[in-house]
């Protein structure tokens, strides 16, 4: 093939007509230099970001095998020399530094994950030939973790009075929405007061614009980044803020900005109803039960005693009417109400295998809640629950030091989103979702209730709306999973409609996020972020861990820095775990123990 030819998909048609010893005069038009075919950084942007002198990282070694540093960026980049904010980075080196292809950001979700704790956590999921050929770099988000912190109440004391009412999975009697919404209202009023000035600077807008810095910072020309869950909002921020400004952008788990948002009409709904989570998390679950019945009592005994969907119900209906109430010799009295056993079932929806958990509490409540079961199938089950109550008894609580998780979450969602106006309306219409979306409807509608705009006030006038339509220079890849409990897999294919320039890769798997859960998903990703080679149009790809299967699955990586430090990095070749991803809403424990 001649060479002109050859060079046509690298060099476009002005390559192949100068390679000629003769330009015609249409052939010359054709040379003249177009306008690119995708947006560029607007000037407001790049005005804010380039003016701020690039930061000297200061790295030294911790953590047994990675990097530290911190940084003070603007606290408004309207404003570079005024008041700052301190950021912290971690870095854990690529193994290959000769071949180095620039840096890896990752970001694990939340708001409010830790960006240097999945860094950390890297070598133990990413795939080999990133950690060869990438240094891996997590940010904490301006006001979490080891960056300076949001702080919505004076002390530990004052905010445990502040959350008393959200002592819940999530309410459902009269009583406890009365005590979520007061609560919702006194966390709302702390964090438009106490938390300022951080909490009108810290939303998503924000944090994209520190990641362009900190790009600058590394060495960087353009930026790679990996986000999971929340962390895909922040990716696609990013990609419509800086449309030019990237190589490589994946997004995993994915929230669709406009719905993340707000827009239009929309604005006056609960965000719940836009991103629509929980739809995702009743298709896990019924899909579940569905195919418990298709395996037959031998592989899931919940089949045994009838239709398993029906079983989950009926475990349902009975605690609603009445707290299951346990007495156990090891674990002492403890309660379990229909909120726990719908919030510890959404908690399983997040692992792959969790299905295995989700069947085994609905038949062990099936039996404790039934009058007429047998002593001893009581007892047995009376062990199981007991034992899951001990566990989140050692998960649950804190006194000192104070912990902002919750109020990290909130200071980004309210700032960002729209939300109704008054934390009063919560009640009515979370009890529509779940009409919509049974049983998760409510646990996914009430944890924005401290964003209602009446009690949430402080806003961040550079906090950014979109439109998040931008045409990139480099393609976005999108990852959605079938059955994620968290982000639905719709918002993955409206969020890759929504992009010109992205690629849409589908998972069947199962859990929060897709990356680890095969080699197709896995593989994919990393040839993009190593070549930027697209998966073919439509690709689908199967999770290894299947309902009833009895195929293993992965567990995830332990963000824990203290944990990753003692055991130290692990060698190439090394089994891979799961990405420590962390929810778009507070976590929910497998039982409140009360």
């Amino acid at each position: 093939m001649p060479r002109a030819i050859r060079s046509l998909t690298a060099t476009g048609i002005a390559g192949l007509v100068l390679a000629g010893s003769a330009v015609a005069p249409a052939a010359a038009a054709a040379a003249t230099p177009q306008p690119p075919a995708y947006d560029r950084t607007s000037a407001a942007e790049a005005r804010r970001v380039d003016r701020v002198p690039t930061p000297k990282l200061d790295w030294y070694a911790c953590y047994d095998y990675a990097d530290c540093a911190t940084v003070r960026l603007p606290l408004d980049y309207d404003n570079p020399k005024g008041a700052t904010t301190e950021i912290a980075l971690l870095r854990v080196k690529a193994r290959d530094q000769q071949h180095k292809i620039g840096s890896l950001f990752l970001n694990p979700g939340g708001p409010g994950g830790s960006g240097t704790s999945i860094a950390l956590a890297a070598p133990y999921f990413l795939g080999d030939d990133l950690l060869d050929r990438f240094d891996i770099v997590g940010v904490d988000p301006r006001g979490v973790a080891s960056s300076d912190n949001v702080k919505c109440f004076p002390s530990v004391k004052d905010q445990t009075r502040a959350y008393a009412g959200l002592n819940v999975a999530f309410p459902f009697t009269k009583a406890e929405e009365k005590a979520y919404v007061a609560a919702s209202k006194a966390v709302g009023k702390g964090c438009s007061t106490t938390g300022k000035p951080l909490t009108g600077a810290a939303s998503t807008a924000e944090v994209a614009r520190d990641m362009d810095v900190l790009r600058r910072a590394v060495g960087d020309k353009k930026l790679s980044y990996l986000g999971f869950s929340y962390g895909t909002a922040l990716g696609q921020y990013y990609a419509t803020m800086f449309p030019d400004r990237f190589r490589a952008l994946v997004v995993d788990g994915v929230l669709n900005p406009n719905a993340w948002v707000g827009q239009g009409k929309a604005r006056n709904q609960l965000q719940e109803t836009r991103l629509r989570s929980a739809d995702g998390a009743y298709r896990a679950l019924h899909e579940i039960l569905v195919r418990c019945a298709k395996a037959g009592a031998e592989k899931c005994t919940l089949a045994s005693g009838g239709d398993p969907v029906v079983a989950y119900e009926t475990v349902a209906q009975r605690l609603r009417k009445k707290p299951l109430v346990v007495d156990d010799p090891d674990a002492g009295q403890f309660t379990v109400s229909y909120a726990d056993f719908v919030g510890a079932t959404l908690s399983y929806l997040y692992d792959p295998s969790g299905w295995q958990y989700v069947v085994d509490l609905t038949g062990e409540l099936l039996v404790l809640t039934d009058p007429t079961a047998t002593a001893s199938d009581r007892a047995e089950a009376r062990t199981a629950v007991a034992q899951r109550a001990a566990q989140a008894r050692r998960q649950r609580g804190y006194d000192f030091p104070y912990d902002n998780g919750l109020e990290t979450f909130l200071t980004v969602d309210c700032t960002d989103a729209y939300h109704p106006k008054s934390a009063d309306a919560w009640p009515a219409l979370s009890a529509k979702e779940d009409k919509r979306a049974p049983y998760f409807g409510r646990a996914w509608a009430w944890g924005t209730a401290p964003c209602a705009r009446n009690t949430w006030t402080v806003r961040d006038e550079d906090a950014f709306t979109g439109p998040f339509n931008r045409t990139t220079a480099a393609p976005v890849l999108v990852v959605g999973n079938y059955w994620d409990p968290a982000t639905n897999y719709q918002g993955a294919v409206s969020s890759a409609e929504l992009l010109p320039n992205s690629r849409l890769l589908s998972s069947d798997s199962w859990g929060h996020t897709a990356y680890g859960t095969s080699a197709c998903v896995t593989g994919a990703v990393d040839a993009y972020l190593l070549q930027g080679t697209l998966p073919a149009k439509g690709t689908l790809c199967t999770g290894d861990a299947q309902p009833f299967q009895d195929e293993p699955a992965a567990s995830r990586a332990k963000a824990s820095t203290s944990d990753l430090a003692r055991a130290g990095e692990p060698g190439r070749g090394e089994p891979k775990r799961l990405p420590p991803v962390v929810a778009p809403l507070p976590a929910v424990g497998t039982l409140t123990v009360r």
